[in-house]
């Protein structure tokens, strides 16, 4: 089976970790194509235009149909078949729009999971990541304050100190620009291990600039205008975190990972092998009512298959037992369900540090939540509160004061959907109140 690429860099951070002790080590990235998904600049922007223009050129045009780089939109506009008349002036438009600050801040948006593996780094001893890119050193700013502001629900941040920007005008000697900024952080004392770039001219430069360093170089397989990737470029697009952890143990003391959805033999038998230390399953009650299972949807909603297994709660929780795991219980309804849940873990003798407990505000309700309280007050007790969105963004005050209302009943940690899309202002609110919260 291929490595993936992150793999690759989690293996090379680990050798860098072992041969240069107490060095800063230093991962650089660049920004557009390997941190930004470019895409969504050049859609929301070619529906501005529209609005603006009261046109409809792109109203039916979607992210997945864009594949050209920015540089590159002419391309895209000559594929639509529109006219030499309309092109230019909507190119005109792009070209002027595009670095606006307006579009910065509000248009662009990161790849999944690349902001998590951003934040795993930031949270090693003595590593540290760095931006170095072709933006020229008027967006300073700008791009500071837009990285920062789509990094804040993973508590991502850069400092102006770790961002080397293009001193001369667009498009001037990026290459030349990646192999400065290489050179700038190494002569401040950083160790650097690793380097990604969506470009493969500018890998080609820092290849020739530093053949001898051992630095990984990274090419996000992404959009791109010049081709061939330097000899020893490991390639890739999809950041996966899990890739880039080699057991549990690597997970800074506060880190929580979980598997999710074991649900079934095949899933269990993998959680099992792996050094993952909890498990996350669905609890809900069978057809009859009699008995807990492991299923994630109710049978009013996916009636049951012809074929259908399931686990029973019993069953999982001997195993998670027996093998020395943690587990969290999606409690997917009210009584039954936490009666069950609560007898078992009693039974089997779970600890309340091994237990983590999730469930909606209306399953539960007050008087459940109580009792897990009150029969677990060391476990994790968690609540979704998507609900809470208008009122957050509404009146604010009121939200804090059905939080407070939750906590009292004995929850101690609340979850946000990283669907909602107003992720950012409510997880930073959250958060400004003082409680626990993650992104699930």
């Amino acid at each position: 089976m291929a490595t993936s690429w992150m793999h690759s860099l989690a293996v090379c951070f680990d050798k860098n970790r072992s041969e240069f002790p107490g060095e800063k080590l230093l991962l650089l990235t660049d920004i557009d194509g390997a941190i930004i998904d470019m895409r969504h600049l050049i859609l929301q922007l070619l529906w501005a235009f529209d609005r603006e223009h009261s046109t409809s050129y792109f109203e039916r045009l979607r992210l997945e149909d864009i594949d050209v780089h920015e540089n590159d939109v002419e391309l895209l506009l000559e594929e639509l078949k529109l006219s030499k008349r309309a092109r230019k002036k909507i190119l005109a438009w792009f070209l002027e729009k595009r670095w606006s600050p307006e579009a910065i801040h509000d248009m662009q948006r990161p790849f999944e999971g690349v902001l998590e593996m951003v934040r795993w780094f930031q949270l090693q001893p003595n590593t540290y990541v760095g931006l170095v890119t072709g933006r020229p050193e008027t967006l300073r700013e700008a791009t500071l304050k837009s990285l920062n502001q789509i990094g804040k629900p993973y508590r991502v941040h850069f400092d102006d100190d770790m961002l080397f920007m293009n001193q001369g005008d667009w498009e001037d000697g990026v290459p030349q620009v990646k192999v400065a900024g290489l050179r700038h952080f190494q002569e401040r004392g950083y160790h650097v291990f690793a380097f990604i770039d969506n470009e493969p001219d500018n890998l080609k430069a820092l290849a020739k600039a530093d053949p001898e360093s051992g630095m990984l170089l990274l090419h996000a397989n992404t959009i791109y205008q010049s081709r061939r990737v330097p000899r020893g470029t490991v390639r890739g697009k999809h950041y996966r975190l899990a890739d880039l952890i080699p057991h549990e143990n690597a997970l800074p003391s506060h880190v929580q990972l979980a598997w999710h959805g074991v649900n079934d033999d095949a899933n269990m038998r993998q959680f099992l092998a792996s050094d993952v230390r909890w498990a996350e399953v669905d609890v809900q009650m069978d057809r009859e009512g009699v008995e807990a299972i492991l299923r994630h949807d109710s049978f009013a909603n996916a009636p049951m298959l012809a074929d259908e297994r399931w686990l029973t709660l019993k069953s999982a929780l001997k195993k998670i037992k027996k093998h020395g795991r943690a587990i969290k219980l999606d409690l997917k309804a009210g009584d039954l369900v936490l009666d069950s849940a609560l007898e078992l873990v009693e039974k089997l003798e779970f600890d309340d540090e091994d237990l983590w407990f999730n469930a909606n505000v209306e399953a539960l309700k007050e008087q459940g939540f109580r009792r897990l309280s009150t029969a677990r007050p060391k476990s994790i007790l968690q609540a979704p509160i998507d609900f809470l969105r208008p009122l957050m963004l509404a009146t604010p005050e009121r939200a804090h004061e059905t939080l407070e209302m939750l906590v009292g009943w004995g929850i101690n940690r609340f979850s946000i959907s990283w669907k909602e899309p107003d992720l950012r202002k409510l997880f930073d609110q959250v958060d400004q109140w003082g409680y626990e919260v993650n992104i699930y």
